[in-house]
């Protein structure tokens, strides 16, 4: 890693020739070598990908006004003044129906 003298940042490839660097303020230094950038993967373990949504959000238990079930997810959001009350918002466990009480 090289730092710009002038304003101390970290000098970053150019985007037509990624051999050479250069810095956001503007300094290009005069170089004598050539860099490269490379990346190596210390530990080999297979990630997994879960295409699961979770909800971590806690639960109510209040009537869907959308299909009646009786368990919702549920989060306060600060939408008005801040001497105002929180809008409560819910969303069912079963059909997904999000709706919110004042």
């Amino acid at each position: 890693m090289q730092f710009c003298p002038k304003c101390g940042s970290l000098l970053l490839p150019k985007e037509d020739n990624p051999k050479k660097v250069k810095c956001s303020c503007g300094y290009n230094p005069k170089q004598k070598k050539i860099f490269s950038i490379s990346e190596r993967v210390e530990n080999s373990a297979k990630i997994e990908v879960v295409d699961k949504k979770l909800e971590t959000l806690p639960t109510l238990s209040i009537n869907c006004p959308k299909c009646g079930y009786k368990k919702a997810f549920y989060w306060l959001v600060q939408t008005r003044a801040s001497d105002e009350a929180e809008t409560q918002f819910f969303r069912c466990m079963k059909c997904s129906h999000q709706w919110r009480q004042y």
